[in-house]
């Protein structure tokens, strides 16, 4: 840093520009200037980095502080403090004199204080008859309260800085989990797709990551993580789609959001019946070129994500305790004994449950669970119904209400509830 220096009585004392600025700000301080100082200490403590500023530096400035008799600085107030280093060094715990010399420069050097030498080098103060101080020799306070505003703005910088890095790497963390789970649901399903390459290229982008990882980083991995999650989704979904997979779960779609399904699945229903009598719909719904292997646990899980909720203790790791969740649910949402187990007996006892669990996700948009369980029910005795679309469905529409949730915290800053999916995945999901 350029130094200019300055004589006094003592030699030459070098004066950096920083000081300099420091010094000009002071005396352009606004008259009638107030700011309460540990409010402002705390924003300069947030912005210590931005300022040039050390944690053992501010620790000796809340000690200059603490010799201001008052709680607010004033710019027409005595902003002058004198402690002798022995008192000072007393109330930063104790530091070491050279160290305490060291801390005071740097706060000179940040423009955070302002020496006020007297001719001797020494820091007093002269009091008039009625004891006022009529001048001082110290540290100067005033910067404090000149550079208020500016403090203030760095404070928010950094706070704006630090959301931005929890938010990626919260999306970081859903990126990786949403990767890992759904490589491993094409592994267990046996899904076509090079998975063997996929894992290599997650470990790989994954292995780029430090401990401590800077905001520029994070984006890159985020960006690339996102890119291999859409070859991920791509593979499944190409096992999944089929000619007429969107019509099915837009049904289902239509059937859970409607405020009254019961109704509108009896006219859809009675249509539906006529077409097949005149031979104008297919025979079965299409549903036998839907997927005939089982539904994944996690992918129900995460499509009826309050079906956690009853579980005890809120964790569901087998089917077994997914299946257990049944005798809470059903009652709740006002499911007869006989319809429950009319359903266990024409569906299975797993896909009775995960048809409960769907309705649950959405039983304030149901006014009848009992009536319409019974009614796909019956569609499936005639195999007309999986549970495929319907779960499909549902992870639909939890993902856009992450993208919802994602738009609000980009726009008015994080809200209490974080988002639950990725990007990239809220995006492959749609149709």
């Amino acid at each position: 840093m350029e130094h200019a220096t300055v004589a006094t009585p003592f030699g030459r004392r070098p004066m950096s520009l920083a000081m300099m600025a420091s010094q000009k700000a002071a005396s352009a301080m606004p008259e009638g200037a107030c700011v309460h100082k540990w409010k402002t200490f705390h924003l300069i403590r947030e912005a210590r980095e931005r300022l040039g500023a050390t944690d053992r530096g501010l620790s000796v400035l809340n000690a200059l502080l603490s010799f201001h008799p008052e709680t607010e600085l004033a710019a027409d107030g005595q902003l002058i403090v004198w402690p002798s280093n022995t008192q000072l060094a007393a109330r930063a715990n104790g530091m070491s004199p050279a160290t305490l010399r060291r801390h005071l420069a740097v706060l000179v050097d940040c423009g955070l204080i302002i020496r006020r030498d007297s001719p001797n080098g020494k820091r007093f103060a002269r009091k008039g008859r009625g004891g006022d101080v009529e001048q001082a020799y110290g540290f100067d306070l005033s910067p404090i309260v000149a550079r208020a505003a500016e403090f203030e703005a760095l404070a928010e910088e950094v706070a704006a800085e630090k959301r931005a890095y929890r938010l990626q790497r919260e999306r970081l963390t859903l990126l990786r989990r949403d990767i890992v789970k759904l490589i491993e649901a094409g592994l267990n399903e046996g899904v076509p797709g090079d998975w063997n390459r996929m894992s290599e290229m997650y470990a790989s982008i994954v292995g780029r990551l430090p401990r401590s990882p800077s905001l520029s980083l994070l984006d890159d991995l985020c960006d690339a993580l996102e890119l291999l999650l859409n070859e991920v989704r791509d593979a499944l979904e190409n096992q999944l789609n089929s000619e007429n997979m969107n019509a099915n779960e837009s049904h289902f779609e239509r059937h859970i959001q409607n405020s009254n399904p019961q109704s509108q699945f009896e006219s859809e229903y009675g249509s539906r019946k006529n077409q097949e009598e005149s031979g104008n719909a297919d025979e079965t719904d299409n549903l036998h070129s839907l997927p005939k292997r089982e539904l994944p646990l996690n992918l129900v899980l995460d499509a009826c994500a309050n079906w956690r909720d009853l579980a005890k203790g809120g964790e569901i790791r087998h089917w077994r305790e997914f299946l257990g969740v049944c005798e809470t649910a059903r009652p709740m949402l006002g499911v007869s004994p006989s319809a429950w187990r009319e359903a266990c007996e024409v569906m299975g006892d797993k896909h009775a449950a995960i048809t409960l669990a769907a309705i649950y996700q959405r039983a304030d948009q149901i006014n009848n669970a009992g009536g319409y369980l019974r009614s796909l029910t019956e569609r499936a005795r005639d195999d007309r119904f999986s549970v495929w679309p319907m779960i499909m469905a549902l992870l639909r529409a939890r993902l856009d209400a992450g993208r919802d949730r994602s738009r609000e915290t980009t726009e008015n800053g994080p809200q209490a509830e974080g988002m639950e999916v990725s990007a990239a995945l809220k995006a492959r999901m749609k149709t």
